[in-house]
Parts: structure tokens; C-alpha cells; sequence
């Protein structure tokens, strides 16, 4: 069987396909990844790739959404499980098992309407410069020493946002919302996505903020120490599984179909580690900076049902949070 795959794929491969794939996406996929993988797809297949970006993956969903009944993208990357779930919802993604599905690691984070790329477990992550004694629990973050110098993502348009809020339920169950009206004080800035909030990471307006435990690994590979250090917050942690989807009625399906089995591929998966910075889905050698990465000890599951009531889940909070 596998023989046969083998030979399937290189068939595929030196079959010329005169087509453009439209590939939705978030912005640092289009500038990061993007770059490196899309050019190798191109030349495997003889085919063009146009990703576009509309901001953080919760903003990319909602235009695709919006062009339901006629849709450009043939493909969507960047749904995690929560965004996913709206996804099929709205009935805007098809069903496929890509060939090659056996490669994965973990068989369990396979979805019918939906391709596994990477995951990470969510954390806090801080200034050691600047903050000279971290959270180590989500009522930490509720400390007054902590005004102002904590940026977040909003979950109404970043899949990292939503994924921490997600994880705020795991965490306090139906009392979430008592939670967010007392770290709101906290808060110095919501923003659209990742980058945004990490740009102020970087820029050292912000101190503290909502990313990945892979950010330890980051801040080694490109600063020789761990100058942004991730915790793992003592409640446990909330594991984010990034996806690919095909787009329903999409105008290129078998080329789509062909970029989902891609993802799969050493050549798509060993660029995971030192450009998404979270972790590959395949066996492949990992860089040495992710020797930095913290052990997970437990993490944390929400029950089915809160997929299915994002919608209220999200006006409930930005009611409470944001005041509309």
C-alpha cells in the first residue's frame, strides 16, 4: 500500500497542472511559511499559489463566510479547533482524508473538515527584563502589580485569542466570565492578532502576553537567551491544533486536495518548527532551540457543547469586556 502511495505521489508530481490555487490565510502565514513551502508546491506540481491574508485567522473565516454562495479560496489555512467548529457550522468547508493521512503522529487530531499542520499548548509569556516576578496561575494574572502590562488577542477575530478564552472555560468552567470582568483591569490592549501583540512584546510597550510555550525556543533561536520566557500556568495547559481546509464548491478542488497532502510532507513540515514556532504534526528532526520549549504536565479539555455556542460564548464576553 504504501509502494502504491509512492508511486501515486510522483506521478502527481510530474503531472503539469495549468491552474491557481487560492489559498485563504492569516497574515504570518503569508509572510513567514508561506514564503518557504509555496514556491516548492508551485514546482511540484506545476501550478500557481496566491495566499491571501484578511488579518488573524477569526477575520479570515468571516470573509469566507461572507462569500459563501460565491467563494474565491479554494483553500483555508489557519482554522484551530474552535474556528473550525464555526466553520462547519456554516457549512462553508468540505470533507477530505488526504492520502498520505498515516504520516501523522497523532491520529486523534485528524477531522473529517480538516487537516492538522501544527499545535502548540497555549502560555503566558513575559519580559524577564522587565518582570521580575511572573504569574504562575491564572489568578496570579489578577494581581494589581500586573495593570496594564498584559496584551491579549481578541477571540472575536484571532484563533490564538479565542483559543485563550477557550482556555479561561477549561479553566473556571461556567464562572468564566467572573474571571474576565476582574482581569479586564489588567489588560493595557486587545489586539486583532498574534503579531500585533507580540509587535508590542517586542517593542516593550506591552510586558505580558497571551501566546505559545514555543515561544521560549523563539526568543533562544534569535536572542541567545530566553529573554520572552513561556509559563505553563499550574491549572494546566490548553493545547491549539492549527488546520487546513478545503473550501466548499471551491473552483479547484483537485489541486486543493493535492496542497492538503502537502502539508503532510517533510518538505511542508520540517519548516513548522523555526517559522510557526509550534510544533510539527510529523516525525521530523527538531532544531536545537527546542530544547527551550517547557514540559507539558497536564492539560485541559472543554466539554463538545461549547463549540456549538461560540457565538453566545463571544457576545457574552465582549459584553462583559469590551462593553458592546
Amino acid at each position: 500500500m504504501k509502494k502504491f502511495l509512492l508511486v501515486l505521489f510522483v506521478l502527481i508530481a510530474f503531472t503539469s497542472i495549468s491552474s491557481e490555487l487560492i489559498v485563504y490565510t492569516y497574515d504570518s502565514f503569508v509572510s513567514g511559511i508561506g514564503q518557504k513551502v509555496v514556491p516548492i508546491f508551485e514546482k511540484m506540481y506545476g501550478c500557481k499559489v496566491k495566499l491571501l491574508s484578511y488579518g488573524d485567522a477569526g477575520a479570515v473565516l468571516s470573509r469566507l463566510i461572507a462569500e459563501k454562495d460565491n467563494p474565491r479560496a479554494d483553500v483555508i489555512i489557519g482554522l484551530d479547533q474552535g474556528l473550525l467548529s464555526k466553520a462547519i457550522k456554516y457549512d462553508v468547508l468540505d470533507k477530505y482524508k488526504p492520502l498520505n493521512y498515516g504520516l501523522l503522529k497523532y491520529s486523534e487530531l485528524m477531522n473529517d473538515y480538516g487537516v492538522p499542520y501544527d499545535f502548540g499548548a497555549l502560555a503566558i509569556v513575559y519580559n524577564k527584563e522587565t518582570i521580575k516576578n511572573p504569574p504562575k496561575s491564572f489568578e496570579d494574572l489578577l494581581k494589581p502589580e500586573y495593570k496594564r502590562k498584559i496584551v491579549v488577542e481578541d477571540p472575536r477575530t484571532s484563533s490564538t485569542g479565542l483559543s485563550f478564552l477557550l482556555w479561561t472555560i477549561a479553566v473556571y468552567g461556567e464562572n468564566y466570565l467572573n474571571f474576565w470582568k476582574q482581569f479586564r483591569e489588567n489588560l493595557l490592549n486587545i489586539t486583532p492578532g498574534w503579531d500585533e501583540a507580540f509587535e508590542m512584546l517586542e517593542s516593550g510597550e506591552a510586558d505580558i502576553m497571551v501566546s505559545y510555550v514555543t515561544d521560549g525556543a523563539y526568543s533562544y533561536y534569535y536572542y541567545g537567551n530566553i529573554k520572552y520566557v513561556p509559563i505553563v500556568m499550574s491549572e494546566g495547559a490548553f493545547v491549539q491544533v492549527e488546520y487546513a481546509s478545503i473550501v466548499k464548491n471551491a473552483k479547484n478542488k483537485e489541486l486543493a486536495k493535492r496542497f492538503l497532502e502537502f502539508i503532510l510532507m517533510e518538505e511542508f513540515q520540517k519548516e513548522i518548527p523555526l517559522n510557526q514556532w509550534m510544533l510539527p504534526v510529523t516525525e521530523i528532526e527538531m532544531p536545537e532551540a527546542f530544547n527551550y520549549v517547557p514540559k507539558i504536565e497536564k492539560t485541559l479539555q472543554i466539554p463538545a457543547t461549547i463549540y456549538d455556542n461560540l457565538e453566545e460564548i463571544l457576545k457574552k464576553w465582549s459584553k462583559i469586556v469590551i462593553g458592546g
